[in-house]
């Protein structure tokens, strides 16, 4: 199968741009992929090729379930595997497109921004490839440039440097696609993004790339995960465009453990079923203006949870956890719990933290709990053992709200909590 891992020195430099093209022009065979813990990308992948993208996290997961991970879903015949930030970002915590792909033995391709240079792109590929040994780069695409010419120019200098090094093609800067709008969550117009591809593509070797084919992944040890019983009851997800940070392997690890699960959609004001035994409400947004809207007269919703809420439990997750406050600055939401916070202008968490209970997660919010509520939080989230932190957590009966988001396999104590509010 063919497998690649897309970087680069740094964001903002093409990483998503070729992506989405390689997503686009295998769109019948690909699987996407997305190291680390980030929502927003995956759910731009499923948009561009129309299935859903894995996250591959090697901080929240031992490398063992990242490999396993990778290998239940790499059941396509592309794999493309979309990196974080610049090649080694992320690697003091041993989650980088560096530590991913090495872990999986994928090849990476290099997206070099080509701007205002030529001889010095050649160093800046040397310093990457020998600040690790074992550097999985083996292919550069350049972006941004202004002509062929000065493509050969890059590329002769590569090669003659990086002689095992391909250079396998250009982008060109100012692509008239994007000259009226720019690539990213706004862009939902298909035939827009069909025609952004074609331009990224225009100078790059596909069938080079497509020799960088790899063994397709088998992961032959023990399920390397723990293992808690099947659960005989039936979860509700709300999940919807408020509610839309889910993981996909999460989705699929609990309808493997629960008898049943329902989807309902809290923004067409559909109510939760009765026969739900939990309710599990992701992140997403709820707090902006656009995410308030679209929930603020749904009332059966907010009425089939406040009854729910009374006797079964839920567990909710940063904008789940909001929507089950008091309020949000001056937007009310459902009351389920008697705590609020305020919005703030830049973000009041951001990364990888731990509970007390050892769970890894990921937490990014602009919202602060206001001080009354912060005495009735508890579960400090930490970045560092021992380090500074605040409460993350609030409970009520059976109610749970918390801003960590976490990967539910690798922690499964998340979900028998559900199993212990509700007996």
């Amino acid at each position: 199968m063919l497998a690649l891992t897309i970087s680069a020195p740094a964001s903002n430099q093409g990483k998503t741009l070729l992506t989405t093209a390689l997503l686009w022009h295998f769109r019948d065979s690909v699987r996407p992929f997305k190291i680390g813990p980030d929502f927003i990308d995956p759910q731009f992948h499923e948009r561009v090729c129309g299935v859903p993208s894995v996250n591959l996290d090697s901080w929240i997961m031992t490398p063992e379930q990242v490999r396993w991970m990778f290998a239940r879903y790499a059941d396509r015949d592309v794999a493309i595997i979309e990196g974080v930030m610049g090649y080694y970002d992320g690697e003091d915590r041993g989650c980088s497109a560096y530590s991913v792909s090495r872990l999986l033995g994928v090849p990476t391709v290099l997206v070099l921004d080509g701007s205002g240079s030529y001889i010095t792109l050649s160093a800046v590929l040397k310093g990457l490839r020998e600040y690790r040994e074992d550097s999985t780069i083996r292919v550069v695409v350049l972006n941004r440039l202004s002509s062929a010419s000065h493509y050969a120019l890059i590329r002769r200098q590569i090669e003659a440097d990086h002689p095992d090094i391909r250079v396998l093609g250009w982008i060109r800067k100012d692509l008239p696609s994007l000259s009226s709008t720019h690539l990213g969550l706004d862009l939902e117009d298909l035939g827009q993004i069909e025609a952004v591809a074609k331009e990224v593509l225009e100078h790059i070797d596909i069938e080079g790339l497509t020799s960088l084919a790899v063994s397709k992944p088998v992961f032959e040890g023990a399920y390397p995960f723990p293992v808690i019983p099947k659960i005989s009851k039936t979860l509700g997800i709300v999940y919807d465009r408020n509610f839309s940070f889910l993981y996909h392997d999460n989705a699929r690890f609990l309808e493997e453990v629960f008898d049943r699960v329902i989807y309902i959609d809290a923004t067409a004001n559909e109510p939760i079923s009765p026969e739900c035994d939990a309710v599990y409400l992701p992140g997403g947004y709820v707090e902006t203006e656009e995410a308030y809207g679209r929930i603020a007269d749904s009332m059966k919703f907010k009425e089939s949870l406040l009854a729910h809420a009374t006797s079964r439990p839920v567990y909710a997750e940063c904008a789940g956890l909001l929507y089950l406050s008091q309020r949000v600055g001056d937007r009310v939401m459902s009351g389920v719990l008697p705590i609020e916070f305020t919005l703030q202008g830049r973000f009041c968490r951001l990364g990888y933290y731990t509970n007390e209970a050892g769970v890894r997660g990921h937490a990014f919010h602009y919202t602060c709990p206001t001080p009354q509520a912060l005495e009735q939080g508890h579960d400090v989230l930490r970045k560092r053992p021992g380090g500074d932190g605040e409460p993350g957590t609030w409970e009520q009966g059976r109610v749970q709200g918390t801003y960590l988001h976490t990967m539910f396999r690798a922690y499964p104590e998340v979900i028998e909590g559900l199993i212990v509010k509700s007996e």
